[in-house]
């Protein structure tokens, strides 16, 4: 009687912790595609935008781009254009995310766009 209520405790533990960890591997996910989306650019948007373009118009065409994943993406390319506000995303292409497209603002326009290889 004494093993079977252990084994009954025990099992019941290991359901808890497996439920716990199913729930947490949702709200991981969930939050993994929550960044993809904030941070992935099609590259046919990247293109069809041009400098010059009024800012608001480009930035209606762009993902919010607001993750702590931008910090790491601002590294490796081209020293941003002095009195600009800079966007970082990451390539959509094929799956290819090793790309970062970056569009500056400046004075109401889009000021300049950069494309390079994530360090």
């Amino acid at each position: 009687m004494a093993q079977r209520k252990g084994c009954l405790i025990g099992c019941g533990i290991a359901l808890v912790l497996g439920v716990g960890l199913l729930v947490a591997l949702f709200f991981g996910a969930a939050k993994v595609l929550d960044i993809a989306d904030k941070t992935l650019l099609d590259p046919k948007v990247y293109e069809a935008v041009k400098v010059g373009d009024p800012e608001g118009e480009v930035r209606a065409k762009l993902p919010s781009g607001d993750t702590f994943v931008k910090d790491a993406l601002k590294d490796g390319g081209p020293a941003e254009p002095a009195g600009s506000v800079c966007a970082w995303y990451l390539s959509a292409a094929d799956g290819q995310t090793e790309d970062v497209l970056r569009l500056c603002f400046k004075d109401g326009k889009l000021a300049e766009k950069a494309q390079y290889r994530m360090k």
